[in-house]
């Protein structure tokens, strides 16, 4: 009985039997040129659609880099705020020690040992405002100064004598900025025209 089985021999020999002119080699329907440049105008336009998002793409990763540098930045500035909150609430109470100080030291009678504790306190206290000026800790200094609410806590209204109104005539506690951003308000009265 004939084998059915062919070999890989007798299919190469077959495949021989091709030349180079085998027409499942060429193309049955050659694509008309109208096609083609259809074909090339959409290529175009989805290479120009990928080159858009492309760029949108780039955009938005660099704002987010840069947003995020900002931050960094700010976190490096501001990461102290805290911590200088509680500093200047130290340094309050030190200026208070030394005006008392210097309010118990009387000038017929200076006692050494009180004239000293008051010009130890002053150099603490003037020391401790180079720490913070070193550290972009500022005093604000509002006095008749146009009040500012970013800046200003008004605890009472004053009559105007010699201010303008809407300046500030008294400053109860002093208010702190931190690299130009407010730490802390400063309490103030603030000068109003006088009712008679």
């Amino acid at each position: 009985s004939p084998c059915v089985f062919s070999t890989a021999a007798q299919q190469r020999s077959t495949g021989d039997e091709c030349g180079p002119e085998d027409p499942s080699d060429e193309p049955k329907h050659p694509l008309p040129d109208c096609a083609l440049e259809h074909k090339a105008i959409k290529l175009e336009e989805q290479v120009r659609d990928l080159t858009e998002r492309y760029r949108k793409a780039l955009a938005d990763s660099e704002n987010v880099r840069r947003r995020t540098q900002k931050f960094v930045e700010d976190a490096k500035l501001f990461g102290i705020q805290s911590f200088c909150r509680d500093l200047v609430e130290v340094a309050d109470i030190l200026e208070k020690t030394a005006e008392s100080a210097a309010g118990e030291a009387e000038p017929s009678d200076p006692s050494p040992a009180l004239q000293k504790i008051y010009e130890g306190l002053s150099l603490l206290e003037a020391k401790l405002q180079s720490v913070f000026a070193k550290h972009g800790l500022q005093k604000m200094n509002p006095v008749g100064g146009r009040y500012d609410p970013y800046d200003h806590e008004i605890i009472c209204h004053v009559p105007a004598e010699g201010l303008q109104p809407g300046t500030v005539a008294l400053v109860t506690q002093d208010g702190y900025k931190l690299h130009g951003r407010t730490i802390r308000h400063a309490l103030v009265g603030v000068a109003v025209e006088s009712q008679e």
